[in-house]
């Protein structure tokens, strides 16, 4: 059974700041932690990761701006700089870890999004 709440999203304008939390419940261990985003008309798209062992990484367009973090049972996303296209529906997720292919396997357990729009 996981649960997964996000909260944080709201409209800014260009060049401001946001930071996206996400709760996490969870009867199993947790072994990789995610922020996807998912704007109109566009596929979800993956925007930070923790893996199993602690290493972040980030798609392209967010590096440098957005920095995620976490403790024991939230995942946070703390995003500067703004941009209209981070215009999304963002969200969280949770996923085990493959040792076999040493990555994360796929994501599949999805809250209710949080929206944040990005106005220039």
């Amino acid at each position: 059974q996981v649960q997964l709440v996000e909260s944080g999203g709201g409209s800014v304008q260009a060049g401001g700041s946001l930071r996206l939390s996400c709760a996490v419940s969870i009867y199993s261990s947790v072994n990789c932690m995610a922020w996807f985003r998912q704007a109109p008309g566009k596929e979800r798209e993956g925007v930070a990761e923790f893996d199993l062992y602690g290493k972040t990484t980030y798609a392209d367009s967010v590096k440098g701006r957005f920095t995620v973090s976490k403790d024991k049972n939230n995942l946070y996303l703390q995003m500067n700089h703004l941009k209209p296209e981070d215009t999304a529906m963002y969200y969280c997720s949770v996923a085990p870890f493959s040792f076999y292919y040493s990555a994360c396997e796929d994501y599949r357990h999805w809250g209710q999004g949080t929206q944040v729009t990005v106005s220039s």
